[in-house]
């Protein structure tokens, strides 16, 4: 079992609902600052955002993120020497897409995520029928892969998905590209799916941009991520504290 699955089944045990903040690595000068801020508000594991011309699962608000951020010049290298310097413990997330690490290379993209204290990986565009030799470099780097399940997810394939998944399975509550929304989504169902066939922690997407949404979602999974919503307080100019107060309200709901 990677580390990452032991580290988040070791938390459900505890009872504690997981909060996975995303940030889009390299968007502001002081963006590391934002994830130490999250953590101290009481993220359980931090999802980082690697830039990426073409973010085809995202909307907007990631988009114009991704943009500010590869338009300052962040790459691979350049974050990962900056997560390096964090002083949290709290688990991280690589998301990025497979173009990324296509072209760095499968076994040095594992080995830099490694080194600067990533422990799991999402690639959306990278399908379980295509993910031998991704998942092989990554197996060998201590690196989880999780993939994604949606509402449009058929009962085989999502068995698939749930059983390759490592760290945790990501339900996406919505058919849709990431960002804000007004309605809770098929959450529940997806999870109750993913529950069906396996029993690996389970963390609600897509959609959610308020406390009261990341409540009833952390009801019926182990957990919730956080993205366009937080990463659209930082395109405002939010600062550290900013973020800080961000999270706290997210964990105080979910807790």
């Amino acid at each position: 079992m990677k580390s990452l699955e032991t580290h988040l089944r070791a938390l459900r045990a505890t009872g504690r609902k997981a909060l996975v903040p995303y940030f889009v690595a390299g968007l502001t000068p002081d963006w590391i600052q934002h994830v130490e801020a999250a953590a101290h508000a009481g993220a359980d594991a931090v999802e980082i955002g690697i830039p990426f011309s073409d973010p085809m699962m995202d909307g907007v608000v990631i988009q114009e993120a991704v943009l500010r951020a590869l338009e300052a010049g962040t790459t691979l290298d350049s974050l990962c020497a900056q997560l390096a310097t964090l002083s949290t413990s709290v688990p991280l997330i690589a998301m990025t897409y497979y173009n990324i690490f296509h072209h760095y290379g499968l076994e040095r993209s594992a080995g830099k995520l490694q080194s600067s204290g990533v422990l799991g990986a999402i690639v959306p565009d990278l399908p379980p029928e295509e993910a031998s030799d991704w998942m092989k470099a990554s197996t060998s780097h201590d690196i989880a892969n999780i993939f994604l399940v949606a509402p449009s997810t058929p009962p085989q394939r999502l068995g698939r998905l749930a059983r390759l998944s490592e760290g945790f399975c990501y339900a996406s509550a919505r058919m849709a590209v990431t960002g804000k929304s007004s309605e809770s989504g098929e959450g529940r169902r997806v999870v109750e799916s993913i529950r069906a066939v396996s029993d690996i922690p389970t963390y609600i997407g897509i959609g959610i941009s308020t406390p009261d949404q990341a409540r009833e979602a952390s009801e019926v999974s182990d957990g919730v991520i956080v993205g366009s919503a937080l990463v659209q307080v930082i395109l405002n100019g939010g600062g550290a504290d900013e973020v800080e107060n961000f999270v706290a309200s997210f964990r105080r709901s979910i807790d």
